[in-house]
């Protein structure tokens, strides 16, 4: 992160990265979500859930730099280790497939609004905290960082979807 890492630049970057995202499902718009097969199966509303379960991992992390009591216990079942993604992200998958659409989409907005409090609420000091250090690998915290798995793993099977659909 180094001398370059600015909070105001983090945060600009993060609430542009949710405007984007949010720009993105008004475009697929709520008719379409549950259709099946954008990806291995899955629909919009499978891959918003399994985002948004991701997501509350990374807002706990930054919620204990300031909080202390916050229980990093996965919330996934405890038989599944972390290093189990694939059954983790089954695991999310079953969860939420019979979720009404808007309790989804409601979760994301409220956990990527928690993500920006719980940013919004440490200090620049606070960014060069160990725990945020190691979690980071070596990467630069940034907005795109924190859609990282959308962009990398998500985002072009969603905007090929949308391109069929719409054409």
């Amino acid at each position: 992160m180094g001398t370059t890492f600015s909070k105001a630049q983090l945060m600009s970057e993060l609430k542009q990265e949710n405007t984007d995202w949010q720009a993105l499902l008004d475009a697929i718009g709520e008719a379409n979500m549950t259709q099946p097969e954008v990806a291995g199966g899955w629909s919009i509303k499978d891959i918003v859930a399994h985002i948004t379960e991701w997501r509350r991992r990374t807002v706990k992390r930054f919620q204990i730099i300031r909080n202390p009591n916050v229980d990093l216990t996965p919330h996934w079942p405890k038989a599944l280790q972390d290093d189990d993604v694939d059954k983790i992200n089954a695991w999310f998958y079953e969860v939420n497939r019979d979720r009404p659409l808007t309790d989804v989409l409601d979760d994301s907005r409220e956990v990527i609004q928690q993500l920006i409090d719980a940013i919004d609420a440490l200090s620049d000091d606070d960014f060069q905290d160990p725990r945020i250090v190691a979690w980071l690998d070596g990467e630069q915290l940034t907005g795109a960082y924190l859609f990282g798995h959308f962009h990398e793993e998500h985002e072009a099977d969603m905007r090929a979807w949308l391109d069929r659909v719409k054409s």
